[in-house]
């Protein structure tokens, strides 16, 4: 076990990387290095000869995860392997095969299933809404990554979507959808990978083809897989055994979407000779933070418990206010004092169960001067701000600068607002000047010889991948969002009955992912975590969260709610 890949490896991070061949399950929990272990093992398998790297590939959710799994092999000194999400490499291939087989271009992807529902709609004579239209799509999607047919579907939901279509209407609009997409020659996001697997096992030839071009299957946040996705991964593997998969059970979030958790769970007894190795030393919290972290999770199928060599931090605190306009306030407060004691905005995050938790934050964070970013919106590259930038920036690359990168980013952003100090937080003139102070801040960190033209190259290369900047903002978020990501500081608010979990969670599996969401978000924070909830919503009483109470009290805090509103008062 010896190697460049294998340095700075721990112990069990370096059983994983080292172990090549054969069947291998990474249970890797929250922070403790699971996109380095995948990395390094495939680097490992390449320096020594064991892989090519044209023939391994590597499996994820989401282009950012791709696009760093990339980036990180890139300075392992490793490229040419398929890092992709599913349905890239689903796309990719049905790109390739589909016109030797039929001898005519692949079908395009349809943009909105919506908009073509409501065409289906139309055309039976039925006069739905919005709401009733993207519910539809919704059962079209569960539907597919379960892999049955409309007739099942019916069968299993014998209700149809209530008032709003019955389940022979609902049928018949599935139909319908399905014709007219045939008849236009597309697909959905989904019947990209009922297409591929299609494809794989009815023409022996495709399979064989791909299973000469991939040796070395490896999936990300395996917790995560559908049946359809893990119907696809075992055609891609065929006959082999050269399978690793990682993934952590307690962040299986996206049961809606057809996550299906057991797929990890059950690797070891599937593949009886599997490597399987726990990752549980984290590298990203401190140990009071993991605390309520193993209390959340304490018990549950799966579960790791996670652990620390850092020395304790400050011990997570939870606070109870009055109402959720005085949870916002505290929260916003709570945020101005850390702050004000020098630590970064972007080191801050606010992390909550549903968007609409976030306009009071975003209320109460501008009327103390607070910029603050939302996830979930456009990408940083889409911005009209930052596409005008780097389109500016090519233009201007064409001619030599005399003075420099920085001086010359500074001066095409200056010529579109970007001024010295930042307009008022809270409104669209900021975000467009954090935006485009973050291109700014990339050019300062570049390499002094850098030039223009390799700067703007280097933005749209990033655009591509998204690999995006980090606004010097507070960042809010849902807890679906924040799934990847950390923070120094976590604000985790409305931990009450009917937020989080959620109301319309009411059997044991639903509150069961309820759970995994609280263990994510609380998993973010590296060095602070404060917890929140409100005692009334307008008039209606609430109560705490469940989930504090498994807690415990040994574990956390009480805050000061009001020690926070005096503080407050005194800005």
């Amino acid at each position: 076990m010896s190697g460049r890949a294998l340095e700075g490896l721990d112990d069990e991070q370096r059983v994983a990387a080292a172990t090549l061949r054969g069947p291998v399950c990474v249970l890797a929990g929250a922070g403790t290095g699971k996109t380095r272990v995948i990395t390094h093992r495939i680097a490992h398998g390449v320096d020594t000869g064991a892989y090519s790297p044209s023939r391994v590939m590597a499996v994820t959710f989401t282009a950012k995860a791709a696009g760093e799994m990339r980036g990180r092999l890139r300075a392992l000194g490793v490229e040419g392997v398929a890092a992709r999400t599913f349905h890239a490499t689903a796309l990719a291939q049905l790109n390739f095969f589909w016109p030797q087989l039929a001898r005519d271009t692949a079908p395009s992807i349809i943009d909105n299933k919506v908009r073509v529902l409501g065409q289906a709609a139309d055309s039976l004579g039925l006069r739905l809404d919005g709401t009733t239209l993207r519910d539809v799509a919704s059962r079209i999607e569960w539907r597919k990554v379960a892999m049955r047919t409309i007739d099942q579907d019916a069968a299993a939901h014998p209700e149809g979507l209530g008032a709003a279509l019955d389940a022979s209407a609902l049928a018949d609009l599935q139909r319908r959808y399905e014709k007219v997409k045939d008849e236009r020659r597309q697909l959905d996001f989904e019947d990209v990978l009922l297409a591929c697997a299609g494809m794989l096992e009815s023409e022996p030839r495709v399979a064989a083809a791909v299973h000469e071009q991939y040796r070395h299957l490896t999936v990300d946040e395996f917790q995560d897989v559908s049946p359809v996705q893990h119907r696809l991964l075992e055609l891609w593997l065929g006959d082999r055994r050269d399978l690793c998969v990682v993934g952590d059970a307690s962040q299986t979030i996206y049961s809606f979407a057809g996550a299906d958790p057991r797929y990890l769970l059950e690797f070891p007894d599937r593949y009886e000779d599997a490597t399987v190795v726990r990752l549980e030393r984290n590298y990203r919290s401190d140990p009071a933070i993991l605390g309520v972290a193993n209390a959340l999770t304490r018990g549950r199928p799966g579960a790791l418990v996670l652990r620390s060599d850092r020395s304790t931090g400050p011990v997570p605190s939870v606070t109870a206010y009055d109402d959720d306009q005085a949870e916002a306030d505290g929260v916003a407060a709570a945020v101005a004092a850390q702050l004000a004691s020098g630590i970064e905005p972007n080191e801050i995050a606010v992390l909550y169960r549903a968007n609409a938790q976030s306009a009071p934050v975003l209320s109460a964070l501008a009327s103390r001067g607070i910029a603050a970013t939302v996830l979930g919106g456009k990408r940083f590259f889409d911005l009209p701000e930052v596409r005008q930038a780097v389109s500016l920036l090519r233009g201007a690359s064409v001619a030599p600068t005399a003075d420099g990168l920085v001086r010359a980013v500074r001066d095409v952003l200056r010529s579109v607002g970007l001024t010295d100090d930042p307009p008022p937080a809270g409104g669209a003139l900021r975000d467009a000047w954090e935006a485009r102070a973050a291109v700014l801040r990339l050019a300062e960190q570049a390499p002094e010889d850098t030039t223009l033209r390799a700067f703007t190259d280097e933005l749209i290369l990033r655009g591509r991948s998204q690999h995006e900047p980090t606004l010097r903002t507070v960042t809010l978020a849902t807890l679906h969002a924040a799934k990847g990501l950390e923070w120094d500081h976590v604000h985790l608010l409305g931990l009450a009955e009917g937020l989080l979990p959620i109301s319309y969670a009411t059997g044991f599996d639903e509150i069961d992912e309820e759970r995994r969401l609280a263990y994510v978000g609380v998993t973010r924070a590296a060095r602070t975590l404060s917890m929140s909830w409100s005692e009334r919503s307008g008039s209606r009483p609430r109560q705490r969260s469940r989930f504090l109470q498994e807690i415990g009290t040994g574990t956390v805090r009480a805050g000061d709610a009001h020690a926070m509103s005096a503080g407050r008062a005194r800005r």
